[in-house]
């Protein structure tokens, strides 16, 4: 029983990983195509989030983005630069689709670049990040309760109980290591969780975000992208937008990210 909840836990360990990885890995290799330490914008990491919804592989993703820089560096103007990922976006699009095909025709696998670099985390890391979050999600819904939005304050209290359970229970599974299977032992499975609260939270403040709110964010995407739609697909960016929209949503209602990605 034992060996089954460690080979578990190793599990969602990698995959968790692969969910770091993707993001830094693809955040570096904009950065050393494009020569310099420029940050991503909020519509970049919202792309990148796209991307890891649409399952595009980080080895096309990585691929697909020097193969952009390579073509614009062809260009009649080379000295100018590429701004956005969102440039990036069709020779990833293309770069994902020959890596399928090669897997098919070759009827095997491949695995994509990984950081040789392990997220490690402990128990007392995961628990104070938690506890953490679930105090600013409570001091949010204060906020929203004294500003008359008691549904979200609601919400906000509901996502801050859940964090205190989730934190209980990893505290529950690192006091007693050998109890077994449990959901405080996969980070994968607390990852899962993490999402769906982010979900609900989400959900809320979309519907209780002024129209305003919601049409100025809109016109920030909207010009964000102005340079890059011929670049992409209407779904890929209307996926990007979504994100984009709960990244700004997130900060007006003083929302935190609740995925272990950002402890």
């Amino acid at each position: 029983m034992r060996k089954q909840a460690d080979s578990r836990g190793q599990a969602g360990f990698e995959d968790l990983e692969n969910y770091f990885n993707y993001f830094t890995e693809i955040e570096e290799c904009f950065r050393k195509c494009r020569g310099t330490a420029t940050l991503l914008s909020p519509l970049d990491w919202a792309l990148i989030e796209s991307w890891k919804e649409a399952r595009i592989p980080l080895e096309a993703a990585l691929n697909g983005i020097e193969r952009a820089f390579t073509k614009y560096a062809k260009r009649p103007r080379p000295f100018e630069k590429i701004n956005s990922l969102a440039y990036c976006t069709q020779a990833v699009m293309r770069a994902a689709e020959e890596l399928k095909t090669s897997l098919v025709e070759g009827g095997g696998n491949r695995e994509s670049r990984s950081n040789a670099d392990r997220a490690q985390f402990t128990a007392e890391e995961i628990q104070g990040y938690l506890n953490r979050n679930a105090e600013i999600l409570d001091e949010a819904g204060r906020y929203w309760q004294e500003k008359g939005q008691p549904p979200v304050a609601h919400d906000l209290g509901e996502a801050a109980a859940g964090l205190r359970k989730l934190a209980g229970e990893q505290a529950a599974a690192a006091a007693n290591p050998g109890a077994g299977a449990s959901p405080g032992l996969s980070l994968q499975d607390l990852e899962n969780h993490l999402s769906a609260l982010e979900d609900k939270l989400t959900a809320s403040v979309t519907r209780a975000a002024p129209v305003e709110l919601l049409a100025e964010i809109r016109q920030e995407a909207e010009r964000g992208l102005v340079r890059c739609r011929q670049e992409m697909t209407a779904a890929q960016i209307e996926s990007v937008e979504r994100q984009f929209q709960k990244k700004r949503l997130y900060e007006h209602y003083g929302i935190p990210r609740l995925s272990l990605f950002y402890l």
